[in-house]
């Protein structure tokens, strides 16, 4: 099993607290360090010292950092022409030495487009559609080569398709629950299919349909990889797990049910669940960015067992 770190800095971190958990993520022996891409606090955070840009952060991080991957979960699609994003996310991936990693979405949060003047249509999941095409077509067009796409959201007319990612091809993420359309998309378009915040029997379904999905496209379910993304609250007692509850304002009995809570031995136990299910890779969403001794002990106690 996978274990990637798994941020959202929306709910209040500076770019200098990413830096530091970042490197943390790098020195404990994780596979990745991903953020959400948000530009509002959700619940009851006051989301200070406010939003940093999920691509800028990437950027810093890139040069800051030596090993780990780096992307999101998931950038929104409302957020940036896709012509924009393929340079952005590929200057990022010269800018790390290949280490970028994409995960797109067709955003959702509605409050926070009206918050910062970003249009929020109606039609973003066929929106969602046309940049998978754009992006994977960009970067897949030859060197010297030129890339051009009618569609009904997006036209692009004769375009260099400059610059290439240093990696041949940049991992691309596509997840959610939809029961259809989402599978259909991740088996055209994705390396990855993630799931978030789903039961082991909810997880196991719906990578069912993907690959099912990817079958009826002619494509073999094993050329994609299958992943979750949990939130995480370890403790190597009952008084340790219950004060990092506290801390981001969460009852032990529904992290729990719903994500990887309790000891080290009971969040192993857990993943099992989800590696039954067909999990080779999880996310563990950190709240508490302040406590690199979650870190630690995730990585010590559980990653340990895991390898």
């Amino acid at each position: 099993m996978d274990l990637r770190i798994f941020t959202e800095p929306q709910q209040g971190a500076s770019y200098d607290t990413l830096l530091t958990v970042a490197r943390a993520t790098e020195d404990l022996g994780f596979g990745a360090f991903f953020r959400s891409d948000h530009y509002l606090s959700m619940g009851s955070a006051d989301g200070l010292p406010g939003p940093t840009d999920a691509w800028i952060t990437l950027a810093g991080l890139a040069r800051e950092t030596r090993r780990i991957r780096l992307g999101t979960l998931m950038t929104a699609g409302t957020f940036r022409l896709p012509g924009v994003l393929a340079i952005q996310v590929a200057q990022v991936d010269q800018m790390s030495g290949g280490r970028v990693e994409l995960g797109l979405g067709a955003g959702w949060f509605e409050e926070e487009h009206q918050a910062y003047g970003i249009p929020f249509p109606k039609e973003r999941f066929a929106r969602l559609e046309e940049q998978l095409a754009i992006l994977t077509g960009l970067w897949g067009t030859e060197t010297g080569r030129t890339f051009t796409y009618d569609g009904r959201y997006y036209r692009l007319q004769d375009s260099p398709a400059l610059p290439k990612p240093a990696q041949r091809k940049v991992p691309v993420l596509v997840g959610g629950h939809g029961a259809t359309r989402t599978p259909r998309l991740a088996a055209q378009y994705a390396d990855e299919f993630n799931i978030p915040f789903a039961s082991p029997a909810d997880t196991e379904r719906q990578f069912d349909r993907v690959r099912a999905a990817a079958e009826q496209a002619g494509r073999s379910p094993d050329d994609l990889v299958y992943s979750n993304a949990l939130v995480v609250c370890a403790g190597r007692d009952d008084a340790e797990v219950s004060r990092r509850a506290a801390a981001i304002g969460r009852d032990v009995g529904e992290l729990k049910a719903g994500g990887l809570a309790g000891s080290p031995a009971e969040v192993v136990d857990k993943l099992g669940r989800y590696a039954d299910a067909g999990s080779s890779r999880v996310y563990l969403q950190i709240l508490d960015l302040d406590d690199l001794d979650h870190l630690e002990l995730i990585s010590s106690q559980i990653q340990s067992q895991l390898n």
